[in-house]
């Protein structure tokens, strides 16, 4: 692997690219998808309704944890998670600006 000088980019250029990394997986994209669709969910039926392991759903859940676009609170035995309105907004800000800046001048 190569080494990537982060140093170089502005820190929103690192955190953007960090969480376009955190989004690079379709497992967690379909995750973030069925969290927007249900508004919570405990983790039992991510299993059921994307079909993976209970190991693998719980990995991508920490790796979007981390990133801040999900959030969890524990329910007994189980967790609940949800959109973290404060990372989700701000990726959203981030996304617009980066996706609306872009004119029609092409070479």
């Amino acid at each position: 692997m190569g080494l990537v000088k982060t140093d170089l980019f502005t820190a929103e250029q690192n955190r953007m690219a960090a969480l376009a990394k955190v989004l690079g997986h379709p497992a967690r994209i379909a995750i973030l998808q069925y969290l927007v669709k249900k508004g919570t969910c405990v983790n039992g039926s991510l299993v059921e309704e994307l079909g993976l392991a209970q190991a693998t759903i719980s990995q991508h859940l920490w790796e979007l944890k981390n990133a801040g676009l999900v959030q969890g609170t524990v329910e007994g035995t189980s967790i609940c998670y949800c959109i973290d309105p404060k990372g989700w907004n701000a990726l959203k800000k981030d996304m617009d600006k980066l996706l609306t800046s872009v004119s029609n001048n092409c070479c």
